[in-house]
């Protein structure tokens, strides 16, 4: 299947700082991808070389099979949203979001049609005569994508979108805007440095550090199966356990051999990954493998449920951090002091070199 977006071999170098190395990517039509890093790992470079706002120092951008990777930002067929809105604070809500339409001096009154349908799709029928001055911060996002989904662009670039916003409209926003792409069938780049956000919105998360991709994938591929310590430390929340491999499938962790399916050789020295809610705290079945009492030192609440950190002596000096509802909590009053028995899922864990 021919992409409908192909990135080939992007770099980009300020003076002597290279910002992107080598990209390469690949998005077919419809999707909504994410771009998902740490500040300063060139996600919002990238995408701004895609716009045609910033130009590669190599490498080819293509869309729907035509090179634009020279063409300015005018030439190319894509809305755009910013974090910082852009709205034109003069103008009202129907010229704003009519901006692009009177620049193809499409005709009044199908520009007028055109907003109102769009304003009925962001949720803001009636706005038409209102100010950006006169809108809460989630309303002026919402007229900045009606304004880039005017012109029915083959693109919708979304550049950290929803960072300005408190985190109850921003939750609400994102999934409204990811029914609204799907509704529209606009193949949708977003720039995000929020885990959470990225997950729940796209079809394939582009995992960026460094310039470089470390991993695309979907969500579930990029949390349960990390392709790099940095994926799996970025993404979600993790223990990372010192550990060395062992014979017939195991992996030592302190005095302790643990059940581990991999390829390595006998001895050699790595890190375990594991996430939080695979360490088991539940009544454990008979013949279950990888089973240990803990003693729980610290309980953090985080609302609908809490992370527990225990300590056993089968991990020798290590910790781990595992998830406890706060029902299971109740039923069994534990707090800090009590023990319980744990399981680790052998085939959750993820085992690192080098890392």
């Amino acid at each position: 299947m021919t992409a409908f977006l192909q990135l080939e071999g992007i770099e980009k170098h300020f003076g002597s700082f290279t910002a992107l190395k080598g990209v390469d990517l690949s998005v077919q039509a419809g999707e909504f991808v994410c771009f998902l890093g740490p500040s300063g790992c060139g996600k919002t470079t990238l995408l701004r070389i895609i716009a045609g706002l910033e130009a590669q120092s190599a490498g080819r951008v293509l869309q729907g099979g035509r090179d634009i990777s020279w063409l300015p930002p005018s030439q190319r067929d894509y809305g755009i949203v910013f974090q910082s809105y852009a709205l034109f604070p003069n103008l009202s809500v129907a010229d704003n979001v009519a901006y692009g339409l009177v620049n193809r001096k499409t005709p009044r009154e199908q520009a007028r049609q055109r907003v109102a349908e769009l304003l009925r799709l962001v949720g803001l029928p009636g706005s038409e005569d209102k100010f950006p001055a006169q809108l809460s911060g989630g309303q002026q996002q919402r007229i900045a994508l009606a304004r880039a989904l005017a012109t029915s662009p083959g693109l919708l670039l979304l550049d950290e979108p929803l960072s300005a916003l408190d985190a109850i409209v921003r939750v609400h926003l994102r999934q409204e805007i990811r029914s609204l792409q799907r509704t529209l069938g606009v193949t949708t780049i977003m720039v995000t440095h929020d885990q959470e956000e990225a997950l729940s919105v796209a079809d394939r998360i582009v995992v960026m550090n460094h310039g470089v991709i470390e991993q695309v994938g979907t969500p579930q591929q990029v949390y349960r199966e990390p392709a790099s310590p940095f994926v799996a430390d970025f993404v979600g929340r993790i223990n990372v356990l010192p550990a060395r491999t062992e014979a017939g499938d195991a992996v030592r962790i302190g005095p302790t051999a643990f059940a581990c399916s991999h390829r390595l050789p006998a001895g050699q020295e790595v890190k375990v990954y594991l996430r939080p809610e695979d360490v088991l705290a539940r009544p454990i079945a008979a013949g279950d493998g990888n089973v240990f009492e803990a003693t729980i030192e610290k309980i953090e609440f985080l609302g609908s449920y809490c992370l527990a950190r225990v300590g056993s002596p089968a991990l020798g000096e290590h910790r781990l951090t595992t998830v406890l509802s706060l029902n299971f909590l109740a039923e069994h009053a534990l707090e800090p002091g009590s023990r319980l028995p744990l399981r680790l899922l052998p085939e959750r864990i993820r085992l690192f070199q080098g890392a």
